[in-house]
């Protein structure tokens, strides 16, 4: 729900029982969610580092589940410390070990992501790339029955697509969208959603 204060207070706690109980799977997950938490709270380098940190303990563990939202989870921290191109690898990592795996929970996520980081890099193709990775992440999405990243990569759609003049098609996208949850409206996704709505 991207409420870094609470997810802060569960982590330390998580990591609390992970140390006192000897589980390093969950002591490295919990490492993440709180490096996740301080770089949505501003320390951004700080949060990548304990993120990566947390990440290799995790690796170490010998796990294979969750790793695509784990990579995904660091991509977003590098966009935040300015660092696309780190954050375009990482996700890249992560859409492979989806085909590999079959492991897709995150997988519409990872391509709204792909498509918000090569804005944030640029480039001449930036806009028709990040499209591209846009429409693919809705198409998986909607299979899924993913309604939140089904919302969130709507949003980044229709503010690409307002810059590009072509208003009239965000707003139908996202507006369509939007009315289709009938809760969860204090949430951030969906006030971003409603803001943008509005502003448009």
């Amino acid at each position: 729900r991207r409420e870094p204060q609470q997810v802060l207070k569960l982590a330390k706690e998580s990591m609390r029982l992970a140390s006192e109980h000897g589980f390093p799977f969950w002591l490295a997950e919990a490492r993440m969610m709180e490096g996740w938490a301080r770089c949505e709270q501003g320390a951004a380098h700080a949060g990548l580092a304990q993120l990566q940190q947390g990440f290799t303990e995790f690796l170490d563990t010998g796990a294979l589940m969750d790793r695509p939202r784990w990579l995904s989870v660091l991509a977003e921290a590098h966009a935040k410390c300015n660092q696309p191109d780190a954050g375009l690898r990482a996700l890249t990592q992560g859409l492979i070990l989806v085909d590999e795996t079959g492991e897709r929970f995150y997988e519409a996520r990872l391509l709204g992501l792909q498509g918000d980081i090569l804005l944030l890099r640029g480039g001449a193709n930036a806009e028709n790339d990040a499209e591209t990775a846009y429409l693919k992440s809705l198409e998986v999405a909607r299979q899924q029955g993913a309604k939140a990243w089904e919302l969130r990569t709507a949003t980044s759609l229709t503010r690409l697509w307002g810059l590009q003049g072509r208003t009239r098609e965000g707003v139908d996208l996202l507006a369509s969208l939007y009315g289709s949850f009938g809760e969860g409206f204090d949430t951030p996704d969906l006030v971003d959603a409603k803001a943008l709505l509005e502003g448009l």
